[in-house]
């Protein structure tokens, strides 16, 4: 197979696509959950000068970030299996005018990775996607050195997404959401193995804590998970999970949520866990 083979069946192989709506939409969650990652990003020491290994870096809105925290003594390095994600950060770096990102199209699953004595990652929202999370940490142990840190942002009770008092049809939502993300090999509560996970591979626990969202519809934040049930109905057809009448069905019962001034929505749960390798003795 053909380089621009592979990529072309990577980019279909995501459970979200890599169409224009998913990248706009990615761009609203970065917004959303921005200065909720900068604190992890503080509480962590990421600071000038670090070089930072991007995991799964999707169009780039962190890199971004990233790559203006360290600065130009720095280095930032943002792996990524989707082509079009990555030509997507490649632009937005050059437009920014910064020249300390190494981009590197692959996919940690299956390729073998080169990097060594970093000092911190950063993952977010990519253990629930990946068959193997036990191989994503042996990863990211061999690229860390000791003393660097590992950051995640990843779900870990993803069934805790509720819309009250409008919410019988979201929770089916939901449950077909869950079964999609595991029928392609992934797994929508990662985080729960996570801190074993990593002990396992000789990380200490730092600070591990919960994080959700209680938005009402005239909030901003309202349009992030507005956004991704919309998304995620056309792609459950697609996949033949669903028929359009019951996600035209999902749509109404959205739409009469949002009327509704006593409406609430709690966003699925996630875990921030940062994790120190420790150094060998």
């Amino acid at each position: 197979m053909s380089d621009a083979s592979m990529s072309a069946r990577l980019d279909r192989d995501y459970i979200l696509g890599t169409h224009d709506e998913e990248l706009a939409r990615l761009g609203l969650q970065h917004r959303v959950w921005r200065e909720r990652m900068l604190e992890g990003w503080r509480r962590a020491g990421i600071t000038h000068g670090w070089r930072v290994l991007d995991v799964g870096a999707g169009p780039g809105y962190a890199t971004l970030d990233l790559a203006e925290l360290v600065g130009p003594t720095g280095e930032v390095i943002a792996v990524e299996r989707s082509a079009r994600f990555l030509e997507h950060a490649r632009e937005s770096c050059r437009q920014r005018g910064f020249t300390n990102v190494q981009f590197h199209e692959l996919d940690l699953m299956q390729a073998p990775v080169a990097f060594r004595d970093l000092d911190a990652t950063w993952c977010r929202w990519v253990t629930s996607f990946v068959s193997s999370p036990a191989t994503l940490v042996s990863k990211i142990a061999a690229v860390l050195r000791p003393g660097g840190v590992a950051i995640f942002h990843e779900y870990v009770d993803y069934q805790s997404w509720r819309i009250t008092p409008h919410g019988a049809l979201h929770e089916q939502f939901v449950n077909e959401v869950m079964a999609s993300w595991r029928a392609s090999g992934g797994e929508p509560d990662a985080a729960r193995e996570l801190p074993q996970l990593l002990v396992g591979a000789g990380f200490k626990l730092k600070h591990v804590a919960p994080a959700v969202l209680a938005v009402r519809p005239p909030d901003f934040e309202w349009q992030w998970p507005k956004t991704f049930i919309e998304i995620n109905l056309l792609r459950l057809v697609e996949l033949g999970r669903v028929k359009a009448d019951w996600t035209e069905s999902v749509r109404e019962a959205l739409r009469t949520a949002e009327a509704d001034p006593a409406t609430v929505m709690i966003t699925p749960m996630f875990l921030e866990i940062i994790a120190e390798r420790v150094p060998t003795k």
